[in-house]
């Protein structure tokens, strides 16, 4: 996605993929420290249509430190967004490039990838969750702050099984650069074979955002003054307004309804607002699998730190947003910034409801929670007794994976980052019938007058 500092300073740009929400929508968006400000993408729809140029003035972010080189991101192309719903799944290559001063053009080399399913298409879709990466140097040399360990294994084992992985969601803390522009070149550098194939979706997380007196929620310095801009600038999400980083986005027979825990979410803000409408928009007949997600811990997790603060959540997380999951029966939430794995029972207001273990068939009766912050940074203790609550625990480097077979039938498997073995998975059999059943405070209260 972008060129790295000290070679050469016309090489071609780097790119992620980006998918949108309401209509069927494919994005690339690449950055490149070229001035000129012609950039161009090239694709080709294989076996269908010729070759195809767009030229796009993109969004600019320049640095504070004059003399710095400017980075330049620029959005592609919507793709087949008119044609039938059934030929909506093509494979395209493209290349992306910028003019310099003599007319030519500086490319990249070619990539491909597969256009997304269209919003409630039934067919087989993989889904990778994780938070809290960062990166690594390959070579061994002291890495800045050295502070995540396990991130290269969790990329290898991506890059190993990206013919099975159809959508990719890093919920927060993506680089820990903390304001050093050279560490956003690393980890796109890191992450480019993954996110130039496959839609690469973001959540923002505190070392992304928080600033003192910013607008962030918290009130620290770990974004190390970057304030959302970096992250909001080097990918796409289909967010209204992308300082406010709350987002849904549709992906076949999967709703994802992605929060911004560095801004306020509690009942009555303006995020709340859209994460109600986000769960009660979506057709749960055609996207029967409802997932939640965002950065802090705002449903359940028994780390060291949650369980002295006594209530295994981050403050104030799940007192407003419970009643939601539950009044709209979100199937799955994922958190990260507790860098381990975790996961819970189909809970609701601290009670287990539902008995399964590994299959459940029919209705959850409650949102299972899952911690999957173990995507590369040091790793965070568990309290020591585990709550009731709490099916399984690991400390260790690992994401979760999501299969949907269909509209009736999802495989969830959690694996390490050191093999890509499974370690936890379970499975979800129901019918729609099921999501429209009644469970505990999901309808309206009811009497015999009514």
């Amino acid at each position: 996605m972008v060129s790295k500092r000290g070679r050469e300073p016309r090489r071609g740009p780097r790119q992620a993929t980006g998918v949108g929400s309401v209509e069927y929508e494919e994005r690339r968006w690449w950055s490149t420290r070229s001035r000129e400000s012609h950039r161009k993408v090239e694709y080709e729809e294989l076996r269908e249509s010729p070759q195809v140029s767009v030229e796009h003035e993109g969004p600019r972010w320049s640095p504070a430190r004059p003399g710095d080189a400017e980075m330049v991101t620029g959005g592609a192309w919507r793709a087949d967004s008119e044609r039938e719903e059934a030929e909506m799944v093509t494979w395209y290559t493209y290349r992306m490039g910028h003019r310099v001063s003599n007319e030519s053009y500086i490319w990249s080399k070619t990539y491909s990838f597969n256009s997304s399913p269209y919003p409630g298409q039934d067919s087989l879709q993989r889904v990778i969750i994780f938070g809290d990466m960062g990166k690594a140097e390959r070579d061994g040399s002291n890495e800045y702050s050295s502070y995540q360990p396990g991130s290269l294994n969790t990329t290898d084992q991506l890059i190993k099984d990206l013919k099975n992985i159809d959508i990719v969601f890093h919920i927060g803390d993506l680089t820990y650069a903390n304001g050093y522009i050279s560490q956003w070149d690393q980890f796109t550098s890191q992450v480019e074979p993954i996110a130039s194939t496959v839609p690469y979706m973001i959540a923002s997380g505190n070392h992304e955002r928080d600033w003192p007196n910013s607008g962030s929620f918290y009130d620290t310095m770990d974004s190390g003054g970057e304030c959302g801009v970096l992250a909001e600038t080097m990918f796409y999400v289909p967010a209204e307004n992308r300082a406010k980083f709350w987002y849904s986005t549709d992906y076949g027979m999967f709703r994802f309804c992605i929060a911004d825990s560095e801004h306020d979410w509690r009942e009555g803000s303006e995020q709340y607002k859209f994460i109600e409408h986000c769960f009660a928009s979506a057709d749960r007949q055609k996207q029967p699998w409802l997932i939640f997600a965002a950065h802090r811990v705002l449903g359940y997790s028994s780390s060291s730190y949650y369980g002295l603060e006594g209530s295994f959540e981050e403050p104030m997380g799940r007192e407003s947003l419970q009643k939601l999951w539950q009044k709209y029966k979100v199937d799955l939430g994922f958190y990260g910034h507790v860098h381990n794995y975790e996961r819970s029972c189909p809970i609701y207001q601290n009670r287990c409801v539902n008995p399964e273990k590994s299959h459940y068939s029919g209705s959850l009766n409650g949102t299972i929670h899952v911690v999957v912050g173990g995507g590369g940074s040091h790793l965070s203790t568990f309290s020591q007794a585990p709550p009731n609550w709490s099916l399984y625990r690991d400390y260790d480097y690992g994401f979760v994976k999501l299969t949907a077979f269909n509209r009736s039938s999802l495989l969830f498997e959690y694996k390490k980052s050191n093999d890509g073995k499974v370690y936890d998975s379970f499975t979800i059999t129901r019918e729609y019938k099921d999501v429209l059943a009644c469970v505990h405070d999901s309808c309206e209260a009811t009497t015999l007058a009514t």
